[in-house]
């Protein structure tokens, strides 16, 4: 048998202590990282439902609305707050501007808005 440890009990304590040093660190990393998983898979559980239409709203005191998007539309700016279908059905009618990138007014089923240049321009043709 290769026996590639020291000889004396001296050394052979000092390896014990060492390598019981080393389990400790490995150990608490090991609960840490478990922690982690844990909260993370807990954070995506427990993670609000994205909302289904949002209004972009613009700067100021007052912050207008400035467009209507999908939910999960990335052309979106930071400044938003959702809306329920009614809403954005309502504030499109009302000539309020669909995003170009996410087309809410053909998800909501609104195709022809006299107030909406860009759709009765493109309804002319």
């Amino acid at each position: 048998m290769f026996d590639d440890l020291p000889p004396d009990l001296d050394r052979l304590h000092t390896l014990r202590v060492w390598h019981t040093m080393w389990l400790q660190r490995i150990d608490v990393k090991i609960a840490a990282l478990t922690r982690r998983r844990t909260e993370e898979e807990r954070g995506r559980r427990n993670r609000p439902a994205s909302p289904e239409w949002i209004i972009e709203l613009g700067i100021g005191e007052r912050r207008p609305p400035l467009q209507v998007h999908a939910g999960d539309c990335y052309m979106a700016g930071t400044r938003r707050r959702p809306v329920d279908r009614d809403e954005a059905r309502r504030l499109l009618a009302t000539g309020l501007k669909a995003c170009g990138h996410c087309r809410p007014d053909s998800a909501l089923g609104i195709t022809e808005l006299s107030g909406n240049p860009v759709l009765t321009a493109a309804a002319a043709h």
